[in-house]
């Protein structure tokens, strides 16, 4: 089987991308942008909230090391999919959760695993992820990939990615080789 891509977004694809970076089975994680209408996003339209457009990652994974349904398990536990259009204090339609599939096969997961975590109750809220056919995806800028990598003492980076990466890996070790 080859490998498969999947498009997350859930906030600022700077964290996003720094948790599945690692993750086994993930090959390759690509920040961009998709989900709305401009045919040219870029990272100050996106963010200025003109675009519809949310910061996402492409993320390629072995489904044989990683079935997407424990992929999706990952991306459920590193954001919060119960609040709309906004991830801590990244507030806007840019940083909503969202999934974009490419096959129905897909759509079938993603719509199983939802429906698992509503039915067990797993958050106090209901999920709000946008489940969408992906349209198009724009790789971001090339300063923005493997950000937290390359700039691990940038503001940002301390204050929020890293102690999120902290307790997501401890959490979610199973899935760090």
């Amino acid at each position: 089987m080859m490998n498969k891509t999947i498009v997350l977004g859930g906030g600022c694809f700077w964290c996003l991308e720094a948790f599945f970076f690692h993750i086994r089975g993930v090959v390759s994680v690509m920040p961009g942008y998709a989900g709305g209408s401009s045919p040219a996003p870029n990272y100050e339209s996106v963010c200025g909230g003109k675009t519809g457009h949310a910061e996402v990652i492409q993320v390629t994974y072995n489904p044989h090391e990683i079935p997407l349904k424990d992929l999706l398990l990952v991306f459920f536990t590193v954001h919060n999919p119960t609040t709309k259009n906004r991830q801590r204090n990244d507030v806007g339609t840019q940083y909503r959760s969202l999934i974009l599939y490419t096959t129905d096969d897909e759509k079938l997961d993603i719509s199983a695993v939802i429906e698992r975590l509503e039915t067990e109750k797993a958050y106090n809220n209901p999920i709000v992820t946008e489940v969408s056919p992906l349209e198009k995806f724009f790789p971001a800028e090339e300063y923005h990939q493997n950000y937290f990598a390359k700039n691990p003492y940038q503001g940002y980076c301390q204050a929020v990615i890293a102690p999120k990466l902290t307790v997501f890996q401890k959490e979610l070790k199973g899935y760090y080789p």
